[in-house]
């Protein structure tokens, strides 16, 4: 059951959902969307750089990765996923980096749970600045 719920998590983390107009293979990192290179591989237990799928948030939500290219603690996107629920009487707004999705949860907006069966791999290419 625990594997069966893993793989629906990583659809729903790269699958356009009815709220989200946005490509599956992007995600916020810092502020900014960045993708995908490969497809993802499940690592089940793995994780060590942080993601956070944000469940029930508002249209334009994507996951959002707490490190990425170009900082020292990025490990190539083996992803420790945190799955992030807005709570009961919250009025859900964009996440757009790890520090707002702390702050929220700080705040009492969301709810955070890691859910170690759902980890996966999958590097993450940052766009070119225009």
């Amino acid at each position: 059951m625990k594997f069966l719920s893993a793989i629906a998590l990583m659809l729903i983390l790269f699958s356009n959902s009815a709220a989200a107009e946005v490509a599956f293979s992007q995600l916020y990192l810092d502020g900014d969307i960045v993708g995908t290179v490969v497809p993802p591989a499940a690592a089940p237990m793995t994780g060590t750089d942080p993601i956070y799928p944000i469940m029930g948030g508002v249209g334009g939500q994507l996951p959002v990765a707490g490190t990425g290219p170009g900082h020292r603690d990025y490990h190539g996107g083996h992803w420790a996923v945190h799955v992030v629920v807005w709570n009961m009487g919250s009025d859900p707004y964009l996440l757009t980096s790890e520090e707002a999705v702390w702050d929220a949860y700080y705040d009492g907006e969301v709810s955070i749970t890691r859910v170690m069966e759902a980890d996966f791999k999958c590097p993450l290419q940052r766009k070119p600045k225009n």
